[in-house]
This record gives structure tokens, C-alpha cells and sequence, in this order.
């Protein structure tokens, strides 16, 4: 898992931190009188750059910065540039805002709200997430309100030029953060699509996390994944050995988690979860059937397949200090029980997102955050579609509709993990689920009664993997 995840984090480096230098920007770059290019109205937008723009078939595809204060409450106090793409099809088009909760992507992908409503695209890198980041940066300043803040503003700005319905959409964080915008400024958008999206609402009681895992699957491959997880555990001596000579060749360091001894017990307390957040019932096969006969190599490269050994060093936490920083004061984080593994194996549990965030970035958790979103969408729920996977983990503490609800969903895949979309649901609640997205778009009523995507699925375009990031235990 870890492995994938830091491939993809190096392809998202490697082709969206690109420099600014040179950009040319709305003061520079002011449209022709009657100009209709969307180039020229973009950055006819105050305080809109352009990075790059690049071809896409079909489509006009831009990476923009925008400039955003660092505090909305005190506009005045300093600003920061903000990465958004625009995937532009046309503006009598609706519009799709999407976020991922993390870093933008800057190669062109199209979510699947947008290939259900044809639509234009907006994705929004989150806040702190480098380039995204103020500098110098006060920390303070990262909370779901802010986040909300810049999309609100995001939106204002691209409105006149996108005058069609809006909706918003993300996984897994991105999921909580199309709620949040919605709980803050909900009279913005016309439907949200969240996917995967947890809902830690008292941080300390995670017991349904534990009912999940006593069940999910099936005995047998619960049985072979607790056993490998346990046995990386009593094997801890010679395995460390092979991770000390692994972070010496890689030039890996452990300050902020504090030791290799934590890291290794982090990253093997996660073998589970991970499996079950980004693998099928079917990749059980995979994983070793016998672990007391398997050998060292076998138990570490089936725990580094799925957690990933560079995770917990310094420099695979550090793209992740601005999630673990918001798991820490805001979103919660869960902690699970071990029953199959013997309380002398295990050392620290799982440990808290304070223990990887540096120290001197200080933390106070705010326990009020999540239960205020929690209760406003209960009671006021509106043109929101929540979408599960049967076995994810996270879907063990989920969003839930309340009678304040009206037009809103929770859906559940069967069979799926953390990628789970309304593609996978059942036929019933795939064609309702698909019939009310293009409703919230505005499009034309015969197309909501077909109820079928209205974009061909094009294999370049339509991103379908499991949303990656950190499990939150990570």
C-alpha cells in the first residue's frame, strides 16, 4: 500500500510542482475587448496565474494558482498561491469541483461526476499541502473552516465564467472536505458527491472500527492476514536488522516518529487495515497461507507490499504533516484493538497523529469540530449522496442522514474498499444515485430518466483507483 502510495506521490511531485517562475499572471495577461477565449477570461480573474496549460482531446485543460488570504477572517494578514486545475469543456456545461483532500494532480483526469454530467472540472489543491503552503506558515491557520473558505472563494470567482450548476465531490478526505464546504457555505453548490468519507465523531470511541474487523471477509483471510501481522510482530529482532540496513541504504531517518523500533511496530500495526482499505476479497490469495513456515523475506515483503516500510520514516511522513496535523486537531483518529496478537508483542498500540507532526508544531484537538458537522448534516442534509465500500474500514464510522435530510443518499458498494463509486453500487441504487447527480446538474430532464453517465468512459481520462493516502493510523 505504502509502496503505491509513495509512487504516487513521487509521479505528483514529479509533474505538479512545477515552478512559477515567469507565470504570467492577470496583470499581465488581460484579454482582448470581446475576447471569448477561456484562457483570457481566467486569468482575467484577480489574483489568477497560469502555470501551464496542456493539451487534452476534446478539452481545454489549465494548472493555475490563485491567490488566497491566509486567514479569511483577516483577509489583510497575508496571502498565499493556491494550486487549482481547470479541465474546460464548455461553459454551458455544469461544473464539477473536485478535491482530494491532499496534493492536485496536475496531469488532466476527469472524476466520475464529471463523466456523468459531461461537465467542466475544478480541482483544488488543499491548503499546506506544498506549493500550497504560506511561508512562513502558521499552522493555526489549517482548519476545515479555512479549507472551506478557499473554495468558497474559489467558487465566486469562476461562477461568472462556469454560470451552470455546480457540484462537489471528493474521496476519503476530499469526501469530508466536499461536506465541510457544504455544512459552511451551503447555498454554494447544487449536489454533493462524497465518497468514502469518515466521520469520526467522538474521537476516543472507535469500537466499531474492532466490530468491523471481527467480520469483514471472510474467517479465512482474516485468519492468514492477523497471522502475518502477529508474526512480523515475534519475528520483531531479525526484522528490524533488515529495516535498519534498509532505512542505511536509503538514507531514511526517524526523528519525528522518535525511533526505527516505532516506525516498524507503526507500519506493521497497519497490515491489516491496509489490506482490507485498498485490496479486494480476492487478493487474500496473496498473502502468505502459513506464516509460522514463512520465511523473514516472505513476512516483510508481504507487510511492505501493504504498509510500506519508508512510511513512517521522516521523510515519507513529511508530505503528510498537514494530515496529520488536521487528524490531531479536528478530524479524530481511529484506534483499534489487537486481540489475536499477545500484549507482551506489543509496545506502543497505535499511536497518535502528535507523534508524526514535529514538535515544534503545536496541537490542541478540538472534539466540537466533527460533532458540529455531524448534527448539521442530520438535520440538514440537502442534494447529498454519500458512497461506501462494504469493506473499507473507514465505512465502519460513516456519515448518516438524519429526518432534517431531504434529496440525500448513503449508499453502500457491495464487495468494494476505499474506491468505491456509484459505478460499483447495486443496479438499483446505481441508476437512483446516477439519476439525482444529474438532476443536482441541471441537465435535461430526458437524460435524468435514462440515468446513464453522459460522457463516454475514456481509460486516460477517468481516474477509477482507490483514492491513496494515509490510513489515519496511517
Amino acid at each position: 500500500m505504502r509502496k503505491a502510495l509513495r509512487w504516487l506521490l513521487a509521479l505528483t511531485v514529479l509533474i505538479g510542482t512545477l515552478s512559477t517562475a515567469g507565470a504570467a499572471t492577470a496583470a499581465t495577461a488581460e484579454p482582448e475587448p470581446g475576447s471569448t477565449d477561456i484562457k483570457d477570461q481566467l486569468l482575467s480573474i484577480p489574483g489568477m496565474s497560469l502555470i501551464q496549460e496542456k493539451p487534452y482531446p476534446g478539452y481545454r485543460y489549465f494548472v493555475l494558482n490563485y491567490t488566497q488570504p491566509v486567514d479569511h477572517r483577516h483577509p489583510s494578514a497575508g496571502t498565499f498561491q493556491q494550486r487549482i486545475t481547470v479541465l474546460h469543456k464548455d461553459v454551458s456545461r455544469p461544473t464539477v469541483f473536485y478535491t482530494g483532500g491532499y496534493n492536485v494532480s496536475t496531469t488532466p483526469s476527469r472524476r466520475e461526476p464529471t463523466q456523468i454530467v459531461d461537465g467542466n472540472q475544478v480541482s483544488m489543491e488543499y491548503r499546506f499541502f506544498t506549493p500550497s503552503r504560506p511561508d512562513p506558515a502558521d499552522w493555526s491557520k489549517l482548519d476545515i473552516w479555512q479549507a472551506a473558505s478557499d473554495q468558497h472563494r474559489i467558487f465566486k470567482a469562476l461562477k461568472p465564467l462556469y454560470p451552470k450548476n455546480w457540484i462537489s465531490t471528493g474521496g476519503s478526505k476530499g469526501g469530508m472536505t466536499a461536506t465541510y464546504y457544504e455544512r459552511f457555505y451551503p447555498r454554494d453548490m447544487d449536489g454533493v458527491v462524497a465518497y468514502v468519507a469518515p466521520n469520526d465523531v467522538v474521537n476516543d470511541e472507535d469500537s466499531a472500527y474492532d466490530r468491523f474487523f471481527a467480520t469483514v471477509g471472510t474467517k479465512e483471510c482474516r485468519d492468514r492476514l492477523n497471522a502475518v501481522q502477529r508474526e512480523a510482530l515475534v519475528r520483531r529482532e531479525p526484522l528490524e536488522k533488515k529495516y535498519e540496513a534498509y532505512a542505511a541504504e536509503n538514507g531514511y531517518t526517524f526523528t519525528t516518529v522518535g525511533s526505527l523500533d516505532r516506525a516498524y511496530e507503526a507500519v506493521v500495526l497497519d497490515y491489516v487495515w491496509g489490506f482490507w482499505q485498498y485490496s479486494l476479497l480476492s487478493d487474500c490469495d496473496t498473502i502468505p497461507a502459513n506464516a509460522a513456515t514463512a520465511t523473514d523475506d516472505e513476512i516483510w515483503t508481504s507487510v511492505d507490499t501493504i504498509s510500506g516500510f519508508s512510511f513512517y520514516t521522516d521523510q515519507g511522513l513529511s508530505p503528510y504533516t498537514p494530515y496529520f496535523y488536521q487528524a490531531g486537531t479536528q478530524l479524530g483518529a481511529p484506534t483499534i484493538q489487537f486481540p489475536h496478537i499477545e500484549k507482551k508483542y506489543i509496545r506502543y498500540g497505535y499511536q497518535p497523529p502528535r507523534n508524526f507532526v514535529p514538535r515544534d508544531i503545536s496541537m490542541k484537538f478540538q472534539p466540537w469540530a466533527m460533532r458540529d458537522v455531524d448534527t448539521w448534516v442530520k438535520h440538514n442534509a440537502h442534494h447529498m449522496l454519500f458512497v461506501y465500500g462494504q469493506n473499507d474500514p473507514w465505512g465502519a464510522e460513516r456519515f448518516r442522514l438524519g429526518k432534517g435530510s431531504k434529496d440525500s443518499y448513503v449508499f453502500t458498494a457491495p464487495g468494494l474498499n476505499h474506491g468505491a463509486n456509484v459505478a460499483g453500487l447495486t443496479a438499483d441504487e446505481k441508476t437512483l444515485a446516477t439519476a439525482r447527480i444529474l438532476s443536482w446538474a441541471g441537465v435535461s430532464s430526458s437524460a435524468v430518466a435514462e440515468a446513464e453517465p453522459l460522457a463516454r468512459f475514456d481509460s486516460k481520462l477517468d481516474v477509477r483507483d482507490v483514492e491513496r493516502e494515509p490510513t489515519l493510523r496511517p
